[in-house]
């Protein structure tokens, strides 16, 4: 049901021809026209969190970080005793607290239920911050000294939080908070990449196979600036940054396909607009609206970006347009205009890589588990 309903939502999204003004007909009327549970699955929300406020009942104790399977064990010492943090999923009230695929599918689920609640954010739906705050953490990783990446959770910290690039983040950060509070056995490092997760597939997105494992780690941990990508840049600088972390031109032309949720604030980035019609919906129009679109230079006194001819509310960035202008990453962008599917199925495999990147697990990879999306 779950499926066909995600499906229904992203066919009305795009039907008809594809101009710019019947899609935008189309898509901002959907949210009238379709029943809540439908319009749900296209408009999910989500946030993130700061260090939880220390507690005066009790202390948290952390032992073996690195047991098999990369799940943690976690106590909890209150009166003398100790008992876990969280009931197991077998009802467990006392002694090692070993989480299961179903306690981080409980976490899924009150990800994807604050998602649904709040939708007190841009285009109604925290889920495109949720999806940045992942990549965010994750992209920072350099295959040569091996370091960032998603294992530490260092934007917690003021050097790596300031960054420009993580201008805006603190609220998905915020958002996650009452997650970590509700499941405080779960490391932010965990946390955020699963948010990440949930809030693509609450957009309509591919189903992203996950494992936990991630340990949180200090303020000595904080990546230096520059290590995200410059939108104000062009193909030369896309190759320099994602060829450090490991992705080839058809991974980065995938990973960019993400521009298809979420927006540009003047007061983060400095640019302005949403990339597609639908920004709460995951889908190829991303490369549909590349190739298909007439672009020219926003006539503004922000950076240099581009609008659509046809209706004036599109935009895209250099680094965007650098995919159109260069044959080789062009050449993937026609492959995912034209197949949704083979762009969810590149999608969900370099997501998955990017999550990963520098994280010493202790699992295998046959390990990833796929949670199940929200009715």
């Amino acid at each position: 049901m779950a499926s066909a309903t995600r499906t229904f939502t992203r066919l009305a999204a795009r039907s008809g021809p594809a101009t710019s003004c019947l899609r935008t007909s189309v898509t901002r009327n959907a949210r009238f026209l379709l029943p809540r549970q439908t319009f749900q699955q296209s408009s999910r929300r989500g946030y993130a969190s700061e260090a939880p406020k220390s507690s005066s009942t009790g202390l948290y104790w952390g032992l073996g970080l690195a047991a098999a399977g990369g799940a943690s064990y976690y106590f909890y010492a209150n009166n003398g005793g100790f008992t876990n943090l969280k009931e197991g999923s077998a009802g467990e009230t006392r002694g090692v607290f070993t989480p299961t695929k179903q306690d981080y599918q409980n976490v899924y689920n009150a990800i994807a239920k604050l998602l649904e609640e709040k939708d007190d954010y841009d285009d109604g739906s925290y889920g495109p911050v949720l999806v940045r705050l992942a990549w965010h953490c994750s992209g920072t990783y350099d295959k040569e000294t091996r370091t960032g990446g998603s294992n530490g959770a260092t934007m917690r910290f003021a050097p790596e939080g300031d960054h420009g690039a993580n201008a805006g983040l603190k609220a998905a950060r915020d958002f996650i908070a009452p997650i970590k509070e509700q499941f405080p056995w779960i490391t932010y490092s965990d946390l955020w990449t699963l948010g990440g997760v949930a809030a693509i597939q609450e957009m309509q997105g591919p189903t992203i196979p996950w494992r936990p494992g991630r340990m949180d780690r200090d303020v000595s941990a904080c990546t230096p600036d520059g290590r995200l990508p410059d939108g104000a840049k062009e193909q030369s600088h896309l190759r320099a940054i994602f060829g450090r972390m490991g992705f080839d031109d058809r991974e980065i032309v995938a990973l960019s396909g993400a521009h298809a949720l979420g927006r540009c604030h003047t007061d983060r980035s400095g640019f302005d607009g949403p990339w597609s019609f639908s920004p709460t919906v995951m889908s190829n129009d991303y490369y549909r609206l590349l190739l298909g679109e007439k672009w020219n230079f926003r006539k503004w006194n922000g950076p240099k970006q581009y609008q659509d001819v046809a209706t004036k509310s599109l935009m895209m960035l250099p680094t965007d347009m650098a995919l159109v202008n260069d044959k080789e990453f062009k050449k993937h962008v026609e492959r995912y205009a034209k197949d949704d599917q083979a762009f969810f199925s590149e999608f969900r495999d370099v997501m998955v890589k990017l999550l990963e990147l520098g994280v010493p697990f202790q699992s295998k990879e046959d390990d990833r588990m796929e949670l199940r999306p929200s009715t």
